[in-house]
């Protein structure tokens, strides 16, 4: 469909497949108008996983003054794209359910092949990350009242400018939240952004793998972020200057305002801020690993903050002419960190165009209450420090090498803390929302749930692991809505209890060696829920839920080499095959292989240059199965010697996927790690009709 012209869509669901070059709708002309009250447009069945929906719901080419309202379109790659398209206006509409990729990571251990990388966007490459709303050179346009959970990016902006972006749910993604890339002179205020975060396991790791609730990349500048909640994200704040300035030491996402804004409960930093000049006032960040990291950050102003229960309260490396003025730091391990590295990369161009020295600092009129440390310094000079209060610190100063012009001044215990009055412009809308999370609403890391497709929302029922999956017998939390359930299913053990309120925790003892587990609750609530995929439970229907987990139990034979570059695996492909005819350097039986390090893959071998070979037998009962192998660097895997898998090259972690049929069946497979991470997983599933 091609709209010209303003139009009311008649209500109703369409089910719209995109064509490959195209959009299902495209949208062209000036000032046009299409209201899509009570329209749901469906690019895909919402049964299928969200990994293979594919194309764009709603296209925008050029134009000016056009808008959207009231949609809701799902199970698209993009929900609405739009290009040069000015004075846009997207209203009330709702993208949730759209694109999202399967996760990899695990509960004890993630993998490398879920990370992200926006660095590059000037060919659109953000675009095989796919969006609810994805921007490309649309200058003055206003994005308000929408909303887009359950995909991976939420709002996503390239080469903008004078947006005006508010009072917008970009909630609950595996991805970004709102995502900007030389985007300047825009206002973005009063938005939900919470709980946009992947690479988390609560005990386990804390990773974050590039999500983050809000995303500003590459020479955005003269933005006001304010009155924001974005808590609960990889990062609340992932700020960095971009490639150019990598390249060049010029330029640097810079100027932009950070105003009242809720950065807390970051899985790695609630702020992080590199390479640039900003300035930051009146945020909240707690319970953060780094409450704010600004890694070569220069002339920014940090004021009036609260950083609680941080790792590092601030961490800046290699920053220069900061101010740290009026902020209240409450039982961080560290308050404030500075540094300077002893060396940096000879092979780095932005050391070469720029000093990079960690040197003066003013820390004045803040209040530090219950912190370890108030002050961590090494290699850095030239640091004043005066009307600061200090009550129940245990350090107040740790001084270590090279550290010159300390001047700390003794504490003002009588000298108030005054916060001064600055005017900043911000975008004040009549109807603007109150978006911070309310009294008593969840909050804290250990809220944070993501299995393979993303941030558990808590608006339906959910089996979790309390520990390890693989404890005997294994600890069960059931998680969501206030609720009933009871026990409808148990498959590869038993479980005491029979029924129960939700929340609760239970224990399953599983049988056997190895796990082919499934788990059926059917739960009662009285208010609806919502599942994951979007479909709503009216209160007091049965529900089924279920957890499931596969790992049949396998003795691998395994045996390593160590490797030079005279028997390299690409290059001396014969030598190498030679040398895994030698006697191995070290040999072991495994029950999983599950690999994932910088260093060497045993006790004894180096990190680099190290290959694997394993062998073993598997046991697959009816049904249809899958075997994913994620490698980083090069695999071959052989299944009843017919070769499955050949990703016999240098590369970072990918995926591989072989379906299997039931049955005995005879697995090989030969890995090498050439250089940097090694990672070498094997995972089995049932496929989805036979779970």
């Amino acid at each position: 469909m091609i709209i010209t012209q303003s139009v009311r869509i008649a209500p109703g669901t369409y089910r719209l497949k995109s064509p490959s070059t195209a959009a299902a709708i495209t949208i062209k002309g000036n000032n046009i108008s299409v209201d899509l009250n009570g329209v749901t447009i469906d690019g895909a069945d919402l049964r299928a996983d969200p990994d293979r929906f594919s194309g764009t719901g709603i296209a925008i080419e050029g134009g000016d003054g056009i808008t959207i309202s009231h949609a809701t379109i799902r199970g698209y790659k993009v929900g609405i794209l739009a290009r040069q398209s000015a004075h846009l206006r997207l209203t009330k509409n709702d993208l949730s359910y759209n694109w999202k990729p399967r996760l990899w990571s695990g509960i004890e251990k993630e993998s490398l092949a879920d990370w992200l990388s926006y660095h590059q966007n000037d060919k659109d490459q953000w675009l095989r990350y796919g969006a609810a709303i994805y921007l490309s050179e649309c200058d003055d346009a206003e994005i308000d009242n929408n909303r887009a959970v359950q995909g991976q990016n939420g709002l996503m902006v390239t080469r903008s400018a004078r947006l005006k972006i508010w009072n917008n749910t970009f909630s609950w993604n595996s991805g970004i939240g709102l995502g900007l890339y030389r985007t300047t002179d825009s206002q973005i205020v009063h938005n939900r952004l919470d709980w946009n975060v992947r690479g988390y396991s609560h005990g386990f790791y804390n990773r974050g793998q590039d999500s983050a609730a809000i995303l500003m990349y590459e020479q955005s500048s003269r933005n006001t972020v304010a009155n924001n909640s974005a808590t609960h994200g990889g990062d609340g704040l992932f700020l960095w200057a971009g490639q150019s300035t990598m390249d060049s030491g010029q330029g640097g996402a810079n100027d932009n305002v950070f105003l009242r804004n809720d950065f807390s409960h970051a899985v790695a930093n609630g702020i992080e801020a590199t390479f640039s000049r900003n300035t930051f006032f009146a945020n909240r960040v707690e319970d953060c690993w780094h409450g704010m990291w600004g890694g070569y950050s220069y002339d920014s102003l940090i004021e009036a903050n609260t950083f609680a229960r941080n790792t590092d309260g601030i961490a800046i490396e290699h920053g220069q002419n900061n101010q740290i003025i009026g902020n209240f730091f409450r039982t961080n391990d560290t308050a404030i960190r500075l540094w300077a590295n002893p060396t940096q990369d000879p092979g780095w161009a932005y050391p070469k165009a720029r000093d990079t020295r960690s040197r003066d600092y003013t820390i004045e009129r803040n209040r530090f209450e219950g912190d370890k440390t108030a002050l961590n310094v090494v290699r850095t000079s030239s640091i004043r420090g005066r009307l600061n209060q200090f009550d129940r610190v245990a350090t107040k100063t740790q001084v270590g090498t090279d550290v010159t012009g300390l001047d700390f001044e003794p504490p003002n215990p009588e000298f108030p803390i005054i916060i001064r009055d600055y005017y900043f412009e911000t975008f004040k809308p009549a109807d603007a929302i109150d978006a911070m999370l309310t009294a008593g609403a969840r909050r804290g890391r250990s809220t944070i749930i993501v299995d393979e497709w993303g941030p558990f929302d808590y608006r339906s029922p959910k089996i979790w692991p309390a520990g390890k999956p693989d404890s005997r017998p294994m600890k069960l939390r059931i998680l969501g809505p206030a609720g009933t359930w009871t026990l409808k299913a148990a498959r590869g053990g038993t479980v005491a209890a029979k029924q129960g309120n939700v929340p609760d925790e239970i224990v399953f003892d599983p049988a056997g060696p190895g796990y082919d587990i499934r788990l059926d609750l059917d739960y009662k609530g009285q208010e609806d829920i919502v599942t994951p995929r979007g479909t709503i439970v009216k209160a007091g229907t049965p529900f089924t839920f279920s957890y499931v987990l596969f790992e049949p139990p396998i003795d691998w034979d395994l045996k390593f080499w160590r490797y030079d570059t005279a028997a390299d695996p690409i290059t001396a492909p014969d030598a190498f095959a030679a040398r895994l005819r030698e006697t191995p350097d070290r040999a072991e039986r495994t029950a999983r292989l599950s690999y994932l390090t910088s260093r060497g893959l045993a006790e004894g071998l180096p990190n680099d240059r190290v290959a694997l070979r394993a062998e073993g037998t598997v046991e697959l009962a009816s049904g249809a199965f899958e075997m994913a192998v994620i490698s980083d660097d090069g695999v071959r895997v052989w299944a009843d010697d017919r070769l499955v898998i050949d990703r016999w090259n240098v590369h970072e972690s990918a995926v591989d996927r072989v379906p299997l049929i039931a049955g005995r069946h005879r697995l090989k497979i030969e890995y090498f790690e050439a250089t940097g991470w090694a990672e070498l997983q094997v995972r089995f599933s049932r496929t989805a009709v036979d779970r």
